[in-house]
């Protein structure tokens, strides 16, 4: 099981570290909020860690920023003892709450709940996805279109194209907004770039459309983001 901590103390992350590697979990480290959003959308952890009181984005934009395209449990370890931070960070989508100092014991029993959430024998991370005659491997990343007739093409996505297409494919049928998508794939200082948006979707669709001009399967929602819709069929796309 992978568990990614992001936390702005180094000893805190070299601690835990040591103590859950130890007990078998494999650990992944951010040292600020940013680093942490790039480390969820790259590594797909089975659970994140992480203080409220973090650099470049604190904890509750962290949250906020997974909770738009993951489902990943989240437990939030801070020295922030008020009410008021904690009802912040569960409404903002984190899963339980632990405050520091803290029982390592406490902790390890915290993680077990919340791992125990995760259904068996579903992989969170589809490696393969199939919409029209479009073929994704996301642990290859090659896209194959006409898969199905033997006589597939490859098509080359770049690295941006990638990163944009993956928070899609994360959340089949949900709403991705505009400014997670900016703030995952560029940073949180380009969050009101949405010229950058349709520079990239406009690519996408050329290359993984039937027709680019009417998308079926990468869809805009006015005014708020877009969708990924695998079975080609969007009812409402302004929902």
């Amino acid at each position: 099981m992978k568990i990614l901590i992001a936390d702005d103390d180094p000893q805190i992350l070299r601690a835990l570290k040591v103590t859950l590697g130890a007990r078998g979990y494999e650990i992944v480290t951010a040292g600020d909020g940013r680093e942490a959003l790039d480390l969820a959308a790259t590594q797909h952890p089975d659970l994140v860690m992480l203080d409220l009181g973090m650099p470049r984005l604190d904890g509750v934009e962290v949250i906020a920023g997974l909770r738009g395209w993951s489902t990943v449990p989240i437990l939030v370890v801070s020295g922030r003892t008020d009410a008021a931070d904690k009802v912040e960070a569960l409404d903002a989508g984190a899963d339980d709450y632990v405050t520091k100092p803290f029982a390592i014991e406490e902790l390890l029993a915290r993680i077990r709940a919340q791992t125990r959430r995760l259904p068996a024998g579903v992989d969170d991370e589809q490696p393969v996805t199939t919409f029209g005659d479009v073929q994704v491997d996301l642990s290859a990343k090659t896209v194959v279109r006409g898969a199905g007739s033997g006589s597939g093409e490859s098509i080359r996505l770049t690295p941006t194209e990638w990163r944009i297409f993956e928070l899609l494919l994360h959340s089949p049928g949900k709403l991705i907004t505009r400014e997670t998508i900016l703030t995952q794939v560029w940073g949180p200082f380009h969050a009101k770039d949405t010229g950058y948006l349709r520079l990239y979707f406009a690519q996408l669709r050329k290359k993984l459309e039937p027709v680019p001009a009417s998308p079926r399967y990468l869809v805009t929602v006015l005014g708020m983001g877009y969708r990924f819709v695998p079975d080609g069929d969007d009812p409402d796309p302004s929902a």
